[in-house]
């Protein structure tokens, strides 16, 4: 039965084309970023999906004032399999990050080129890639009047670029019997060129703001000021530190095996040389492995920074950005095993389950108690200017897509 899917998949190039010359040309900028959402590329996707074979389409609508409409669409279709108890979603998002600077691309960003292999334009691998594989892998089934061990659903998401506030918390929040108990997710909104990524498990992320107060003086009488900067350089160096206190290691994260505590964003403080500044402001980015709890690293931090504020005279307030902890999916859960199978049967490589630094939409999805894999195989040209697609890997995703969904019962 693979064979004649996989067969059937090989004949869609131009429908890959088509798709993505359509959801390039509607440019689902958030309305949060300068832009009016989603409201377009929906609607394209809604008249694709309703002229399908599905067996439910709906849309949910997330309320947010400043979108067309004032809402964010979350589309949702299903297609029943033999056992209707059981679902595999496979999770894609319609938003896009803005083009960034124009000069850099060598054509429209909101205009398809295809170029041998690859179609270019904002948005095509990051998220239209993995949408569209998953809409021709049910495309296939449907035409060749295969019903799959258990559903095969798409939920299309709004939001994701920048938090999912209107996305997929919403619909865990007020539409959380969407989904049941034996249901699986796919996101493929990860992954490498090798297509050898079977992600399982993220980091737990915590960002944090420290602001160092001193006293501000003129540069050349430094004993009548307190070095706000200084304090703040030297805290950044101590901070260090953490690396030796959370030291362990999990070869499921690679290539960063360990923690990771990194000082990146410096906001400005005084505008001229001869000044020293009285206040000082820098981010730390904090990616803890799951075997820590982010409170632990906070305690750590808090100690590091008293220990500061004594030596320096300064005072250190800490904000805490972001923080978020995510569960990992279990190795023996069947979506894994059946990831890696698929991929191994398609693309002829080794994947293996692995963990990640960054932080996806599969995390919301695991902390809800839902075997979640992250895959694709990407070129991994997400948000970058001349962002482009493959159609070999869309259309070989689609072919891993449809195998896993012919095995999950």
């Amino acid at each position: 039965m693979e064979k004649a899917l996989f067969k059937k998949i090989d004949t869609y190039k131009q429908n890959v084309i088509d798709l993505q010359t359509h959801m390039i040309a509607c440019p689902a900028v958030s309305p949060h970023e300068g832009g009016e959402g989603e409201h377009a590329k929906a609607e394209y996707l809604l008249g694709v999906l309703k002229a399908m074979k599905f067996d439910e389409v709906r849309v949910i609508k997330a309320k947010d004032p400043k979108a067309k409409g004032g809402y964010r669409p979350n589309l949702v279709a299903k297609y029943y399999g033999q056992n209707k108890q059981k679902t595999l979603w496979v999770m894609a998002h319609m938003d896009i990050v803005p083009p960034g600077d124009l000069k850099l691309w060598k054509t429209d960003p909101f205009k398809a080129v295809v170029k041998g292999d690859k179609i270019y334009g904002r948005g095509s691998e990051d998220n239209q890639q993995g949408l569209v594989s998953g809409l021709l892998a049910v495309q296939a089934m449907m035409e060749l009047g295969i019903r799959p061990p258990c559903n095969y659903a798409l939920l299309l998401n709004a939001d994701e670029e920048i938090g999912s506030t209107y996305g997929i918390v919403e619909i865990l929040k007020k539409h959380g019997k969407l989904f049941g108990k034996q249901d699986a997710f796919l996101v493929p909104d990860g992954g490498n060129p090798q297509g050898t990524m079977v992600e399982i498990a993220e980091k737990n992320m915590l960002w944090l703001k420290f602001t160092v107060s001193g006293k501000q003086t003129h540069s050349s009488t430094p004993h009548s000021g307190i070095n706000a900067h200084r304090a703040g350089a030297y805290l950044i160096v101590k901070l260090g530190d953490l690396y030796k206190k959370f030291n362990k290691k999990d070869a499921l994260f690679s290539p960063e095996s360990t923690s990771t505590f990194e000082p990146t964003k410096k906001e400005a403080n005084v505008p001229n040389v001869n000044t020293i500044p009285g206040t000082d402001v820098f981010y730390l980015d904090c990616r803890v492995l799951p075997c820590y709890k982010n409170e632990d690293v906070l305690k750590e931090i808090r100690k590091i920074t008293a220990g500061v504020e004594k030596q320096h005279k300064v005072k250190v307030k800490l904000d805490i950005v972001q923080t978020h902890a995510s569960l990992p999916t279990d190795k023996k859960a069947d979506i894994v095993a059946l990831t890696a199978a698929a991929a191994k049967a398609v693309y002829k490589n080794n994947p293996r389950p692995m963990g990640v630094g960054g932080g996806t939409v599969g995390a919301y999805l695991r902390n809800a108690g839902y075997p979640t894999v992250v895959f694709s195989k990407l070129d991994d040209m997400a948000h970058q200017p001349n962002e482009y697609s493959s159609i070999k890997n869309t259309l070989g995703d689609a072919k891993v897509f449809a195998h896993i969904a012919m095995h999950l019962k």
